[in-house]
């Protein structure tokens, strides 16, 4: 493919169903809507693990969760694994990231040119007490301001009491990452460069706090909001590690009928504001007249369950955590596509490079993922898509492949799981158990064993997270460090989290 500039836009929690182009008959998102029509949309596209920094890691590095072992939100990557910024530096190209990276410290060497606002995981240590699986550790929704002494609301209470219209540093952060951008596309229109340059603008909507400007919440009234699939307590899927996950993040206790639509409310308000935030670049980058020189890439690190099955935010393996948007759009691409063959973020790797007239390097380390632009354009590119899950909520490892129309998720030490999408777009129907389904389930686990040892994985990530708390105190340290929230903030905004 011939080198072209790349944009690659990432948001963080956007659920796929979240998006008009995917379906959404609520959610406003007209410029991403815009993209889709002008490009292809991947309608079944997967993150490698739904959490922030497994799925930064491995969409950075191209490589899946258990070979990186980069397992929850406090073991973040540290760029001693290469990544696809590394490969563009040493092929000459202008690399800049403007935003959320969710790697372990600024000063780790993580590829980049340049890093224009960064955040990353807190302290560079990140959110330990997603560790404490082993015990079933309920996580607490308050903590001690080392400041001021007092009781911090957090966690779930936090989320339910957020929620709404108005103003937080995320809001902030958000807004100064689009004004960043700008002023960085408008700067390199009179640049004369022999190489494209690629932009990696990294937002932080729609994560939590569901707080959304005002003038986005107000598009969402309440009584047009639905409450959640599958959120009735007889309705509620009863697998033991799905009731271990609410019964550890404990959203009931915290949310009624009236919070529920008020936090689905600010959570859609944050995808229409996160649209109209892509909607800018593009209208500056059109105006610096580069448009036609650049293509473009959206994508979310992971999804959102927005309270269905009882479940807020991710940390599951059903399609609302682990579904996330992807478009591509630009020259040599089709206009108005729809692929249905599933893909992951372990394939933007070699998009990345290939956008760019690179190949993947020739350094021993063997990438799973395909170019996008290949699979587009029908080009052959059989694969298994595999997704993976060792960090808060769960108390086992849980490993997740797509065969087609069957999902399959092996549990390690519990029953696997097994849906037919094609039937159960939904996942009320658990096949995992079904004596008449024993046999696809019999080739899911052969494949997925194709790709890894899950009851190695499993281990290993056990073993890591307990030397990881040890090395903070120990498990009574880390439950009274509490919930943090999992970013620098003040590093980036001046203020305290």
């Amino acid at each position: 493919m011939d080198g072209k500039n790349l944009i690659l836009f990432m948001s963080d929690e956007h659920t796929r169903s979240a998006l008009g182009c995917y379906g959404s008959e609520i959610v406003q998102t007209p410029n991403l809507d815009k993209l889709a029509a002008r490009g292809t949309r991947f309608a079944t596209a997967y993150s490698n693990s739904p959490l922030c920094v497994p799925s930064r890691a491995s969409l950075s590095t191209g490589r899946y969760v258990h070979e990186i072992r980069c397992w929850d939100n406090g073991h973040p990557w540290d760029g001693t694994e290469p990544g696809w910024s590394h490969r563009l530096r040493e092929t000459g190209h202008k690399t800049v990231s403007i935003g959320k990276l969710h790697f372990r410290h600024v000063d780790d060497d993580n590829g980049f040119d340049e890093e224009i606002l960064p955040m990353h995981v807190r302290f560079g240590v990140g959110d330990l007490i997603g560790m404490l699986r082993k015990n079933k550790t309920t996580y607490p929704s308050t903590k001690t301001s080392a400041k001021q002494g007092q009781e911090v609301v957090s966690g779930p209470a936090m989320m339910a009491k957020a929620a709404g219209g108005g103003d937080s540093n995320h809001i902030d952060y958000d807004r100064r990452i689009t004004a960043a951008a700008l002023d960085w596309i408008n700067s390199q229109k009179e640049r004369n460069a022999d190489r494209p340059w690629m932009l990696f603008v990294s937002f932080v909507s729609p994560h939590f706090p569901l707080i959304a400007p005002q003038e986005f919440y107000d598009l969402y009234p309440h009584d047009k909001i639905p409450m959640p699939k599958q959120y009735g307590q007889d309705e509620r899927p009863n697998h033991p590690t799905v009731v271990a996950n609410r019964e550890i993040w404990n959203y009931d206790d915290y949310f009624d009928e009236a919070k529920v639509r008020r936090a689905r409310a600010g959570y859609y308000g944050l995808c229409t504001f996160l649209d109209h935030n892509i909607g800018l670049v593009l209208n500056a980058l059109e105006e610096s007249g580069q448009a036609d020189d650049t293509r473009i890439v959206y994508a979310s690190d992971h999804g959102d369950h927005l309270g269905d099955r009882g479940i807020w935010s991710c940390s599951t393996l059903y399609e609302e955590s682990i579904g996330v948007p992807l478009i591509i759009a630009g020259a040599d691409i089709p206009q108005g596509k729809v692929i249905n063959e599933p893909v992951s973020l372990v394939d933007l790797y070699p998009t990345i490079v290939d956008a760019l007239g690179e190949k993947i390097p020739a350094n021993g380390i063997t990438y799973p993922g395909k170019s996008l632009f290949d699979v587009a354009n029908g080009l052959p590119v059989k694969r298994t898509v595999f997704s993976e899950y060792h960090a808060g909520g769960s108390i086992t490892g849980s490993f997740m492949i797509r065969e087609g129309k069957w999902k399959y998720i092996y549990h390690v030490g519990f029953a696997p799981q097994l849906f037919d999408l094609d039937a159960d777009p939904d996942e009320a129907n658990d096949l995992g158990e079904s004596a008449e389904h024993a046999e696809i389930r019999a080739k899911c686990e052969a494949l997925l064993r194709e790709i890894v040892d899950p009851e190695r994985a499993n281990q290993q990530a056990f073993d890591d997270q307990e030397a990881t708390v040890e090395r903070h105190g120990g498990v009574e340290a880390v439950i009274r460090r509490g919930h943090y929230p999992e970013h620098a903030m003040d590093r980036v905004l001046g203020v305290e989290n």
